[in-house]
C-alpha cells in the first residue's frame, strides 16, 4: 500500500519540478528522492513524471496522485487544528506571525513578558509582511495592521494605529500645514509593495513625485531615515514618538489610521496556549494604546 510519505514525495517533485528541489523541500538528499520515486512508480506500474527541458512534468497518472495528495494534506491540517484545540493547559509550541515593524517597535517586550508568564510555551515567530494562511497552519496567531481582517479568522481589534508627519527635530515648524507646505519639502515614500497603504495614497495626493527622494518597501526604517534628515515621512506614532531626533509636525491624521488586530483560526480558539497568548497580548497592548493611538 502507498503511504502518506509516498504522496508527499510525489507532490514535492511536482512543485519543485526537479529531484534536487524536492530534496531541499523535504530535507533529504537527492538519492533518497530518486529512490522513493522509482519505488512508487514500480509499485503502481505506471510512470508519474516525464523528464523534459523544463524539468519533471506530471503524467496523467501523476496529476491524479498530486490532486489526491493535496486533498490528503488539507484533511491532515484540518484534523491537526481540531485535535490541537482540545489541549488543556498552556504549553507546547505556538507559531506567531506579524510584520517587522510591529515586532521591532511594539511586540518584542510583550513576547518576552509572555515567555516569563508561560515558560512552557515555546514561541516560533514568523516575520512576514505577507498574510500567512492560518487555515493551513502557516501560523497559529497573527498580529496584523489591517482594516479588513479575513472573514475566515476570528479575533479582536486591539488598537488603532495612528499616523502623523514627522521630520528631523531641528527642522520642526510649529506652523506646518500639510495642505500648503507638503510640496515644499522632500519626502520619504513607499515602494511598490506598499502602494496600497493609506499613507502612500496620501503622498500621491499631496506631494509631487519629484519630491519623493527615498523609498522603502517596509515601514521599518522610515523613522531612522527621517531622523537622518533624508526627508519628511508619514510614520506610525508608536514609532515616531520614541525615535530620537524626530519631531511630530502634524496631529495624527484620522484618515490614515489602521486597525491592529490579533487573529486566529476558529478551530484553534479554545486551545489553552492560544487563549493565553491572545488575552496576554491584548492586555499588554491596551496598556500601550495611548502611544499607539497618539493620545499622549
Amino acid at each position: 500500500m502507498l503511504s502518506w510519505d509516498d504522496f508527499r514525495y510525489v507532490r514535492a517533485i511536482s512543485e519543485a519540478r526537479s529531484l534536487s528541489g524536492a530534496a531541499v523541500a523535504l530535507g533529504v538528499n537527492h538519492s533518497t528522492v530518486f529512490r522513493r520515486l522509482a519505488q512508487v512508480e514500480n509499485q503502481l506500474g505506471s510512470r508519474l513524471f516525464e523528464r523534459s527541458r523544463g524539468g519533471y512534468e506530471l503524467t496523467p497518472c501523476g496529476e491524479e496522485m498530486v490532486r489526491l495528495a493535496e486533498r490528503m494534506a488539507d484533511d491532515i491540517v484540518t484534523f491537526e487544528r481540531k485535535v490541537t484545540g482540545h489541549d488543556l493547559r498552556p504549553s507546547g509550541e505556538l507559531r506567531v506571525t506579524t510584520n517587522d515593524t510591529v515586532l521591532v517597535y511594539l511586540l518584542s517586550p510583550i513576547l518576552a513578558g509572555f515567555r516569563r508568564a508561560y515558560p512552557e510555551i515555546v514561541l516560533d515567530v514568523v516575520v512576514s509582511n505577507e498574510a500567512l494562511n492560518l487555515s493551513k497552519r502557516d501560523a497559529d496567531v497573527a498580529l496584523r495592521a489591517t482594516d479588513k481582517p479575513p472573514d475566515a479568522l476570528i479575533g479582536r481589534r486591539v488598537a488603532g494605529i495612528a499616523w502623523a508627519a514627522y521630520g528631523r527635530a531641528e527642522t520642526e515648524t510649529t506652523r506646518f500645514d500639510p495642505a500648503v507646505d507638503a510640496r515644499r519639502f522632500n519626502w520619504i515614500g513607499f515602494g511598490e509593495t506598499l502602494s496600497t497603504l493609506k499613507a502612500a495614497k496620501w503622498l500621491r495626493e499631496h506631494v509631487d513625485e519629484d519630491r519623493i527622494v527615498y523609498r522603502l518597501n517596509t515601514v521599518l526604517g522610515l523613522a531612522e531615515a527621517a531622523a537622518a534628515d533624508v526627508g519628511l515621512a508619514l510614520i506610525p506614532c508608536f514609532i515616531g514618538e520614541v525615535t530620537p531626533g524626530l519631531a511630530r509636525l502634524t496631529p495624527p491624521d484620522p484618515s490614515l489610521e489602521t486597525g491592529l488586530w490579533i487573529l486566529t483560526h476558529p478551530d484553534l480558539r479554545q486551545t489553552a496556549r492560544i487563549r493565553a497568548f491572545m488575552d496576554f497580548v491584548a492586555a499588554e497592548i491596551a496598556q500601550r494604546r495611548k502611544l499607539i493611538e497618539c493620545l499622549l
